[in-house]
């Protein structure tokens, strides 16, 4: 489930948070990211750090840092972001153990997936499912 099995994914999704460091702890302590780097400003905010799930990885920073980013996504609402994983119910198993916020249990998906859906400390919305799409190549 976690680390990387090579290469590097065209897509990234970006989330900054208020408390990027908790966040940083859930994601790898409840959702099982392997953290890859965390840079930090000389205040302790997150300039910018990877976490790797499967071959797929999100950015996650500070908000309230300044710059061109920060700017833009100042008023923007929370995010949707959907991670496959091969097993879901033992996934599942370990966010409830960690205390994440639980919006749908384990469910058979009429399109052949089965997946949960939890939220993040500030709001996010996390989905990991079996159904992984092939990508033409």
């Amino acid at each position: 489930m976690a680390g990387t099995s090579g290469g590097r994914p065209s897509v990234y999704p970006t989330l900054l948070y208020a408390d990027a460091k908790a966040a940083i702890r859930q994601l790898t302590e409840a959702f099982g990211f392997t953290e890859l780097s965390v840079y930090e400003g000389e205040d302790g905010s997150v300039l910018h750090a990877e976490l790797a799930q499967g071959n797929g990885a999100v950015m996650v920073g500070s908000k309230g840092r300044g710059g061109v980013f920060d700017a833009a996504m100042k008023d923007a609402g929370t995010t949707g972001v959907y991670v496959v994983v091969d097993d879901v119910d033992a996934h599942h198993r370990r966010a409830v153990d960690h205390g994440a916020e639980i919006l749908m249990p384990p469910t058979d998906q009429d399109y052949g997936s089965r997946d949960y859906m939890a939220r993040d400390l500030e709001g996010n919305v996390w989905s990991f499912g079996t159904y992984a799409p092939e990508m033409a190549g």
